[in-house]
C-alpha cells in the first residue's frame, strides 16, 4: 500500500520515499506526494532523482491501494532511496481549480438541488455537469456569479477523516450522482468555510482567498437533464 502524502498535506512540494517495486519504466514508492488521476482531477508531473539521476514523471495512477509513476527512462531500481518534486506551479492552479469547482457545485446544489453527473478539472478550463431539468444560460451564469460571493469570502479549507457512518450523518454530503462506493470505510471530508462539505480524495487550497474569481466560457444543453457549463481563473 501506498502511503499517499497529498491526503494530508496538498502544500507537500518535494519528499523522499523508498522504490519498492520497478516494472520497466513503472515505479511504485513506498510513499508519494504526486496525485493520481482521479475524480476529474488530472495527474500531477514532476521528477524524481535517484543517485543524482533524474527521472521525469510522466504519467501517475492509482491501482488497486498502489501509485504507479511511469518515468521516462530506466534505471530505478527495488530499495533506491529517491526525493520526489511536484510542478507546484501546475498542481496549485489544478487545486485552485479544484476547490473553485466545489464552491461552484455547492452553489448550485443549494439553489437547484441539482448534483453533478460528471467533471473534468483542467489548467485552462473545468467543466462541470448537472442534472438540471431545465437549461437556462442567465441563471447557470447566475450561480457562478454567486460562486465568486463565496470565494471572495476567503474561507478556510479544512480536511479530516471520518468512519463511512459519521459521514453519511452530515447534511447535504453527497453532490457528486453515485458518490461514496460502499467498499470504502473512512472517507476525507473537505470543508469550505460554511458552503460546502464533501467526501474527497483530491488536493485543495487551504483558503479560498487564493482562487481569485471563476468566469464563465460556455453552458451547454447536453441532452436530458444534463447541463455543462465551462469556467476558467481570472
Amino acid at each position: 500500500m501506498t502511503e499517499l502524502l497529498y491526503m494530508r498535506d496538498s502544500y507537500i512540494q518535494d519528499f523522499e520515499a523508498t522504490v519498492v517495486r520497478v516494472e520497466g519504466r513503472v515505479v511504485v514508492l513506498d510513499k508519494t506526494a504526486f496525485y493520481p488521476a482521479g475524480g476529474g482531477v488530472p495527474d500531477d508531473r514532476g521528477y524524481i532523482v535517484a543517485a543524482e539521476k533524474r527521472y521525469d514523471v510522466r504519467m501517475v495512477k492509482k491501482m488497486g491501494d498502489v501509485v504507479i509513476h511511469e518515468v521516462n527512462s530506466d534505471g530505478l531500481s527495488v530499495g533506491d532511496r529517491v526525493r520526489g518534486w511536484i510542478d507546484w506551479e501546475r498542481r496549485h492552479k489544478m487545486m485552485k481549480m479544484h476547490t473553485a469547482a466545489h464552491v461552484m457545485s455547492a452553489v448550485v446544489n443549494r439553489e437547484t438541488g441539482a448534483l453533478i453527473t460528471g467533471n473534468q478539472i483542467d489548467l485552462e478550463k473545468t467543466r462541470i455537469d448537472f442534472d438540471l431539468e431545465t437549461f437556462d444560460r442567465e441563471k447557470l451564469a447566475g450561480y457562478l456569479e454567486k460562486a465568486n460571493l463565496e470565494i471572495a469570502k476567503n474561507m478556510p479549507v479544512t480536511v479530516e477523516f471520518l468512519p463511512r457512518e459519521k459521514v453519511l450523518e452530515i447534511p447535504g454530503i453527497v453532490k457528486l450522482a453515485g458518490a461514496l462506493p460502499p467498499s470504502i470505510n473512512e472517507l476525507r471530508i473537505v470543508k469550505i468555510g460554511d458552503v460546502d462539505v464533501q467526501a474527497d480524495g483530491g488536493p485543495h487550497v487551504a483558503n479560498t482567498s487564493e482562487i481569485g474569481k471563476i468566469e464563465l466560457i460556455d453552458a451547454e444543453n447536453r441532452g436530458k437533464n444534463n447541463r455543462r457549463i465551462y469556467f476558467k481563473l481570472i
